[in-house]
């Protein structure tokens, strides 16, 4: 215990934030891949790196992941749930811009029938299958990821249980409780039991709420921020009835066009500032301070 947390009591990293009032949008990290694995141990601090496989097969497994900027994510169900006997899974979620998402589903008992997972990523997978529901409760990563992301994770669980997995760090703790929705590839953070209900079960509905939305993982950050200002101006929508057409650039300034799918929806020209926070300290874990780099809306018209 730090000196400060003597005095002050423990240092969570989400309360900090929200006392701040740090932004979330703007924060979905890049990428169109998720490689599941499940496993119903203990995870380690950095998650599949860490855990004791054969050397080789991790290997090969991280080096497709690479190839393809897929993330690894561990998973389990709450409460570290099993049906009797069954071989944990793993799974290869993918992130498709025409909508027609894809999934590849296994399961290992060794080692080596993870290898499987690599030649899943250069095969089609199967369309038409429910997204998944991730929420982050790796707690040897970050406290607040278990603080917040578990009781998330047991009131998901119980609404949805086919849907829900509870997974190691997706990247954001000062966000928890954060739920990511693959392989729509939207993150959701600031969630609580209630609040986390509510948004996944618009998002199955298939209408996406600003409030709570950090991104969507096949744009980059400016264009995230975006999107959720069209969002929070002309109100949900489903994950492909807006796009982005155009966007340049201007030293800390973006300006990118949002268009809607329909033939009658609106064009959107929406200017975004970029800027850097003074440095504070980000995580429960990391005692050190740093500075963070900040979207926000300048203005947004219509087209």
């Amino acid at each position: 215990m730090t000196p400060e947390e003597a005095a002050t009591g423990p240092f969570f990293c989400s309360d900090a934030a929200r006392t701040r009032g740090d932004p979330i949008v703007g924060t979905a990290p890049y990428g169109d891949v998720w490689i599941l694995v499940e496993y119903r141990g203990g995870w380690p601090v950095n998650g599949f790196d860490g855990l004791d496989l054969e050397p080789d097969v991790k290997a090969r497994v991280y080096r497709a992941a690479q190839a393809v900027r897929a993330r690894i994510l561990l998973v389990r169900r709450h409460g570290r749930r099993t049906s009797s006997g069954a071989a944990p899974l793993w799974a290869v979620l993918r992130y498709e811009r025409s909508g027609t998402h894809r999934q590849r589903w296994g399961t290992w008992r060794s080692d080596a029938d993870l290898t499987e997972i690599v030649n899943a990523l250069d095969a089609p997978g199967q369309v038409g299958l429910p997204p998944v529901v991730l929420v982050c409760a790796h707690g040897q990563h970050d406290p607040c990821c278990a603080v917040r992301g578990r009781p998330v994770a047991r009131a998901l669980s119980e609404r949805w249980p086919d849907l829900v997995w509870e997974c190691a760090h997706v990247g954001g703790d000062r966000y928890a409780a954060n739920v990511v929705v693959a392989p729509d590839g939207v993150y959701y953070g600031g969630l609580d039991g209630r609040s986390s209900v509510a948004a996944v079960g618009e998002h199955l509905a298939g209408r996406i709420h600003a409030e709570h939305l950090r991104g969507y993982t096949n744009l980059f950050p400016p264009q995230q921020v975006a999107v959720a200002a069209v969002l929070e101006l002309v109100g949900p929508a489903g994950r492909h009835d807006y796009a982005v057409t155009e966007t340049s650039r201007a030293g800390d300034r973006w300006r990118i066009r949002v268009a809607g799918r329909s033939p009658r929806a609106a064009l959107f020209d929406v200017e975004v500032r970029a800027y850097r926070t003074a440095p504070t300290r980000l995580t429960c874990r990391g005692a050190g301070r740093s500075s963070a780099v900040v979207h926000e809306v300048v203005s947004i018209s219509t087209g």
